[in-house]
């Protein structure tokens, strides 16, 4: 019965040495295939990020581009049509840089509210509307060129 013991005690030991090396290449493999998932990650990581900087660069350069006070075609058109719309208020003013002037018929404006009550009010009211209309009207009919060197290199106020 000892050597029967001897040989279970000798196939229980190498059973457990088999399966402390097959533990052992199991957790290298384990070990092998976590260090490939996280190389795996960071690299995805990486090319996320590297996408979002993109992504966001071109957004900044598209806002850039959409709110651009430089652009010629932008800044007429839309000081035109301001001016048109909104005239009595000196918005157009505003948008080219005219502070001061825009500043004016804005306060003509408010001056004459009041004032409606008078028969002073009445008049000056509509001067500041249709000061606006008259340069909406002359920005629109201006080239581009025209308009950027009058009213934005030129610096030229009123009409």
């Amino acid at each position: 019965m000892s050597e029967e013991n001897n040989n279970l005690g000798d196939d229980l030991k190498k059973g457990a040495e088999d399966a402390l090396d097959s533990a052992k290449d199991a957790a290298k493999k384990a070990g092998d295939k976590a260090g490939e998932f996280a190389d795996d990650a960071k690299e995805a990581v990486s090319d996320f990020a590297e996408d979002a900087k993109e992504t966001a660069d071109e957004f900044v350069d598209g806002v850039k581009d959409a709110f651009n006070t430089e652009s010629k075609d932008n800044k007429k058109v839309l000081a035109g049509i301001l001016a048109i719309v909104l005239g009595w208020a000196g918005v157009h003013k505003f948008i080219l840089g005219y502070q001061k002037e825009g500043f004016i018929l804005l306060g003509i404006t408010l001056i004459s509210i009041p004032l409606v009550c008078l028969a002073i009010g009445a008049f000056t009211m509509y001067l500041p509307g249709l000061i606006g209309l008259i340069e909406g009207i002359i920005y629109l009919t201006k080239s581009d060129e025209e308009f950027y060197q009058t009213y934005q290199v030129g610096k030229k106020p009123w009409f």
